[in-house]
Formats: structure tokens, C-alpha cells, sequence
């Protein structure tokens, strides 16, 4: 479980999030929805502790994050993945660090394993540079899956991916998530409503200047139906509704608060 209690952090004195409060259970996919700059991704460096909080904790099974924790995976927009390596030897890297006391050969087996889960099997030896964009976050979603962490922590992973490969990708993570023996507790960061709505059991919604919780929606249980199946069900169409309406109100409160601010208002 990922607790965030009263949870508040800025930047030179300007605060980017403020009282956020909130969990996401074991095995549960919560998706944190907002505008651009609302501190989305903040949160999610809280949670991962690559930042610390200036008031409130974040914590993970009842212990407090301070610094990077090996129970969080994460994975970012842009891959992260070492150029100079090839798409096998960026996973076997990562399993070194948890898989002390394997042999090499087994190490890059287990490797070509999650490559072969998220069907990149053919590309061990591929340097990044000569896989598409699509293709080099599946190989960053492997080498996150391959350490084996209980939570996963995801930064807006399909946001720089064509139509095509972003819906691709969110089918694919979505069956991995489903299938897997073990499930992973996933916090997921966007600001697209319907990719939020298609993946995740819950969405927290964030306001922004500074990021505040807006609203924490259940989405309703589904079976494993179509996209267009999925998004033709009455409670979704009701949903998705109800989180524009959220985005268009904080749009407006955002021009507000800069007119006040140009006119020298509200200081």
C-alpha cells in the first residue's frame, strides 16, 4: 500500500502540492489525473523518493520513504534507457542489483524472458537508437517489470507515442497487470481522461496552483470487453463527463487567478 498523508511540497517558496492525502491499496491501478502542472509528477518522485516531502509522509506498507526505495519501480516518458548498451544489457544492468548471486548467463535469461513478455524477443542485442519509440518503452516497461518491486510507478509513459502505439501500450500494460500472478500496485500519471478511464480502478484528480485533490473516483468494474465496447457503457460515458467538467473548471479557476495577478489583484 502507497499512504500519502497531508503530503505538501514546493519549489523556492512556491508550493506545487499542498494536503494531499490519500492510498492505493495492494494490487490496486490508480491513475493521477490532471492539467499540465497541476504536480503529477511531483507526486510521483514523492512516492518513489527521489524528492522528499516538505510537510506530511509518504509511505510504503506502514514504512516511511526517504530516498530511493527498491519496492518502487519506475518508468518515465522518455525510457531511460542507456544508449551505449544494448536493450538486453539495459535489463541485465537492472537485474544485477537484485538478483545477487546469478550468473551472467542467467541473468541475461531472465532478461530475454520480460523481453519476450512484452514482445521485444528478438531485440537482446538492439541498440535503443535502433528501435521505434514504442518499441523502447516496452523494453522500459521489461526492465521495470524484471526487478521484480511490488509498486510501479509510471510518468506518463505513452504521452510522447503516436495513436497507434499508445493505444497498443495501454492494451499491452493492461493484460500484463491483469494476468500477472503476482500483481503489482500501479500509480500512473496522465492527462488524458480516456487512457485514466481505460486503465485504472481508481482516479485521483488534481486541481492545480498548487496540486490539491479535486476528486477520488472509483471506475466502474468491467469485464474484459472492446475499447469501443467499453467506452459505449452509460456509467463511463457519465464518468468521463464528470472528469471533463472537473478539467474545465480548474481551467477556468487557472485564467482567473492569472487576470487577478496581471491586474495586480489578489497578491
Amino acid at each position: 500500500m502507497i499512504e500519502f498523508n497531508h503530503v505538501g511540497f514546493g519549489y523556492s517558496g512556491v508550493p506545487v502540492l499542498e494536503n494531499i492525502s490519500f492510498a492505493v491499496r495492494n494490487g490496486e491501478f490508480v491513475c493521477i489525473l490532471g492539467q499540465s502542472g497541476c504536480g503529477k509528477s511531483t507526486l510521483l518522485r514523492l512516492a518513489a523518493g527521489l524528492s522528499d516531502p516538505m510537510f506530511g509522509t509518504v509511505a510504503i506498507d506502514g514504512s516511511a520513504v526517504h530516498g530511493p526505495d527498491r519496492r518502487c519501480a519506475v518508468v518515465f516518458q522518455d525510457y531511460s534507457l542507456f544508449p551505449w548498451m544494448t536493450t538486453g544489457e539495459n535489463l541485465v544492468l537492472a537485474l544485477k542489483s537484485v538478483c545477487q548471486g546469478k550468473t551472467r548467463k542467467e541473468l541475461r535469461e531472465t532478461a530475454g524472458a520480460y523481453l519476450e513478455m512484452v514482445g521485444l524477443g528478438g531485440s537482446f542485442g538492439k541498440f535503443p537508437a535502433a528501435l521505434s519509440g514504442g518499441m523502447r518503452q516496452r523494453a522500459a516497461i521489461a526492465r521495470a517489470l524484471s526487478v521484480n518491486s511490488s509498486v510501479l510507478l509510471m510518468d506518463e509513459p505513452f504521452g510522447a507515442l503516436d495513436p497507434v502505439n499508445r493505444i497498443m501500450l495501454q492494451d499491452m500494460l493492461l493484460k500484463l497487470w491483469r494476468d500477472s500472478g503476482n500483481r503489482r500496485t500501479l500509480l500512473f500519471v496522465t492527462h488524458d481522461v480516456d487512457e485514466a478511464l481505460f486503465l485504472a480502478d481508481r482516479i485521483i484528480v488534481l486541481e492545480s496552483s498548487p496540486g490539491r485533490v479535486a476528486a477520488d473516483l472509483a471506475v466502474p468494474r468491467r469485464k474484459e470487453v472492446s475499447r469501443t465496447e467499453f467506452f459505449a457503457q452509460p456509467a463511463i460515458g457519465r464518468l468521463q463527463g464528470e472528469l471533463f467538467s472537473l478539467y474545465r473548471k480548474d481551467a477556468l479557476h487557472k485564467l482567473e487567478m492569472n487576470s487577478l495577478q496581471k491586474n495586480g489583484s489578489g497578491i
